[in-house]
C-alpha cells in the first residue's frame, strides 16, 4: 500500500511536491477508508486544467518505478533515459531528479528514495519501520558511498562492488539474495503499475484470460460488462504464434542500420464477443464480433477485467492517466466504488487517476482528502499539487460547483470575446 510519493525536479515538477494517500481525522465515507494499521485512503482523483502537470504526475511515478526495475538489466555506461529534470531553469535543468515513496510491503513500512541523472545514481536510500523511528537499511551518497546496517555491513560490502553508477542498489541487492531489500524491491517489481493511452490489453491481460482454466476470469469479466449494462454473453480467445518475418532484418542490414532487439515469435491475438440478439420470430440467435469492433468503451472494460480482478486480489496500487478516456462517467464511477467496497476489493487495493471529469465531484462519492489538484504556475512553468482539505469546505459543499467556479484553482482561464479571428 502507498502512503505518500514525492517527487522533485522531473518534467513540470520544479520544487518537492508530496502526494499523500493517508486519511485525514473525518470520519465521513469510512469506507473509503483502508483502517489498518495506518489509516490510508482507498481512492484518490487528480484535477486540473489541460497542461497542469496530470499526466507528468502519473510519469512520475512511472520513471521511478520503470528506474528500479529495469536496473538489473542496465549495462555499464547506459544512460538513464526515464530521467527528466525541469527544464524552464538554468540551474535545475542541469541537476537530477529526486523521488521519493513511504510504502508498506508485506505488512512491512518502508521509505526508498534516490536522486538521479541520465548519467548515474548520485543518492539512494532505504528506511524500514522496526519501530516508531525508522531503521536505515542502507544509505547511498556521492554515487558510490554507502553506509549499512551495522550487522549486515560485512555482507553488503561485497555486494556493492557488484554495483555500478547507473543501477539502484536495492535491485542489486536483493538479486544477490539480501533479504532486508526483497519485499521493498518485490513492491516495486510487483505491487504498482502505472497506465496511461487508454490501452490496457498488455500481456499480461492476454495471458491472463489464455490461462484462465478456471474460468473465474471470465466470469468476471462478464459480471463486470453485463453491470456496465453492456450485454456479452460470451466470448472467446486465440492466440496463434508465428516466426518473425526476417525480410524485416534483412532490411536494416541492407540500409546498414543497426537491427534491433526483436522477439523470436509474433504472437496474433483474436478475441470474438458473443452477442445474442432476438430475430423477427423472437427466436435467440448468436452473432459474434471481433473485438476490435466494439465501443471504444467496451474494448477498455474487457482489458481492464483482468487487471482489475488481480488488483483486488493481491491489493495492489493502480494509477491511470486519464480514466474517463472512452468510458461514460458513469462507468468511471462504478469502477471507483469497486474500490470502496470491501466484498470486491479485498486486498485493500489503491486507485489513483486524473480526470477531467467533474461529474465525480462529489462529497458522496470521495472524502475531501481524496481530491487533489495540479495547477501550473504560467510564469515559471511550474505545477504545484494540493488537495481539497487545504481549503475549509462544508461536509454539505457543492464542490463541483465550486471547483468549476474556480473557488480551488486548477482550471483554465478561457479568454471571452478573443481576437483570434479577427482581422
Amino acid at each position: 500500500m502507498l502512503l505518500e510519493f514525492s517527487v522533485k525536479n522531473f518534467l513540470s515538477f520544479k520544487d518537492k511536491m508530496t502526494f499523500s494517500m493517508k486519511a485525514a481525522s473525518g470520519n465521513e465515507n469510512l469506507e473509503n477508508i483502508i483502517d489498518n494499521s495506518e489509516r490510508l485512503l482507498k481512492t484518490t482523483a487528480l484535477y486540473g486544467a489541460n497542461a497542469s502537470g496530470k499526466t507528468n504526475f502519473v510519469r512520475a511515478f512511472t520513471a521511478a518505478i520503470m528506474m528500479v526495475r529495469l536496473s538489473n538489466n542496465r549495462q555499464i555506461g547506459e544512460k538513464l533515459s526515464q530521467m527528466e529534470p525541469f527544464a524552464f531553469d538554468e540551474e535545475t535543468k542541469n541537476k537530477p531528479c529526486e523521488f521519493e515513496f513511504v510504502f508498506i510491503s508485506n505488512e512491512n513500512k518502508y521509505i526508498y528514495g534516490f536522486i538521479a541523472d541520465k548519467n548515474k545514481v548520485y543518492e539512494e536510500y532505504l528506511y524500514q519501520y522496526f519501530s516508531a523511528k525508522p531503521t536505515r537499511i542502507f544509505e547511498r551518497t556521492n554515487c558510490t558511498e554507502y553506509n549499512f546496517l551495522q550487522s549486515d555491513e560485512g555482507k553488503l560490502k561485497a555486494i556493492k562492488e557488484k554495483n555500478t553508477d547507473n543501477k539502484l542498489f536495492l535491485a542489486t541487492a536483493t538479486t544477490w539474495n539480501y533479504n532486508k531489500t526483497k519485499d521493498a524491491y518485490l513492491w516495486f517489481a510487483k505491487n504498482i503499475d502505472t497506465y496511461t493511452g487508454g490501452n490496457f490489453l498488455t500481456d499480461f491481460a492476454i495471458e491472463s484470460f489464455s490461462n484462465d482454466n478456471s474460468e473465474e476470469l471470465k466470469k468476471f469479466t462478464l459480471k463486470l460488462l453485463e453491470e456496465a449494462d453492456i450485454i456479452i454473453k460470451d466470448f472467446s480467445i486465440e492466440i496463434e504464434e508465428r516466426d518473425v518475418d526476417n525480410n524485416l532484418m534483412m532490411l536494416f542490414k541492407n540500409l546498414n542500420m543497426p537491427v534491433p532487439e526483436m522477439p523470436q515469435k509474433q504472437r496474433d491475438v483474436k478475441i470474438r464477443m458473443v452477442h445474442e440478439v432476438k430475430d423477427e420470430s423472437n427466436t435467440i440467435k448468436s452473432y459474434e464480433l471481433n473485438l476490435t469492433n466494439e465501443s471504444s468503451g467496451t474494448q477498455i472494460l474487457f482489458s481492464l477485467a483482468p487487471i482489475l480482478k488481480d488488483v483486488f486480489e493481491n491489493g495492489k496500487i493502480l494509477i491511470i492517466d486519464e480514466i474517463e478516456r472512452s468510458l461514460h462517467p458513469s462507468l468511471v464511477e462504478m469502477i471507483i466504488k469497486y474500490f470502496h467496497n470491501p466484498e470486491i476489493n479485498k486486498g485493500n487495493a489503491q486507485l489513483i487517476f486524473n480526470t477531467h471529469d467533474t461529474n465525480l465531484l462529489s462529497l458522496e462519492l470521495f472524502r475531501r482528502d481524496q481530491i487533489w489538484f495540479a495547477e501550473k504556475n504560467p510564469e515559471k512553468g511550474a505545477t504545484d499539487l494540493y488537495p481539497l482539505d487545504d481549503f475549509p469546505v462544508r461536509k454539505t459543499e457543492n464542490i463541483q460547483k465550486g471547483y468549476l467556479n474556480g473557488r480551488y484553482g486548477a482550471i483554465p482561464f478561457v479568454a471571452m470575446g478573443s481576437s483570434l479571428w479577427e482581422d
